[in-house]
């Protein structure tokens, strides 16, 4: 069973980003619903896109692309984003991505707490796409260590975590769509609320 962030893990990534403890407990609390995990403790929470599979496939396997392409299901390799199916069930989709192509499966997930997609892991700083899903299997603070290096390359999404500059945040965060989930004023109330609790 994973073991929970404590308010160090908390204080120790805010005070390497030059940001309030509230602001990085809440992010972790609007993206992860409140666990890195799935309830058996044991998986990284994900979410497959497909769209970012065809990506990936094109990208990693050249001209064999094609014909993976062609012949996969079109719930895991599609033009459009979709097919989500949630929890345990985002599994079985990145089983069936990874019979096609494991790099390209692992980074095509968003991956913790933070749900950053395994296709940053040259960006963040990590060997292979594996080193980088194997980090997220390690806990919630190596989930919380992959969004501060996340942060760390990102001066505009850090900018605005300084400043708390959530509709910022939120459109380089989550796209350009996030007042659809209405992400920026979920960030700033939660923010609100640990700003008022003892630290």
């Amino acid at each position: 069973m994973s073991k929970p962030l404590s308010l160090d893990n908390f204080k120790r990534a805010a005070a390497e980003l030059g940001v309030p403890v509230a602001a990085i407990r809440a992010v972790a609390t609007v993206e992860s619903r409140g666990s890195g995990f799935l309830p058996d403790g044991t998986r990284p929470v994900i979410l497959f896109e497909r769209h970012v599979m065809r990506k990936r496939l094109i990208e990693n396997t050249g001209n064999r692309s094609p014909s993976i392409i062609l012949y996969a299901s079109p719930n895991i390799v599609n033009m459009t984003p979709g097919g989500y199916q949630g929890g345990a069930a985002e599994w079985d989709r990145l089983a069936e991505a990874i019979k096609l192509d494991r790099a390209s499966a692992l980074e095509s997930a968003s991956w913790g707490m933070f749900q950053i997609m395994g296709y940053h892991w040259k960006l963040l700083g990590y060997e292979s796409a594996q080193a980088f899903v194997n980090a997220m299997y390690a806990g919630e603070s190596g989930q919380l260590d992959a969004f501060v290096r996340f942060i760390k390359a990102n001066a505009n999404l850090l900018r605005a975590m300084a400043n708390q500059d959530w509709a910022k945040f939120a459109a380089g965060y989550n796209g350009p769509n996030y007042k659809a989930n209405a992400y920026d004023t979920k960030l700033a109330g939660a923010f609100d609320r640990y700003s008022k609790e003892a630290v």
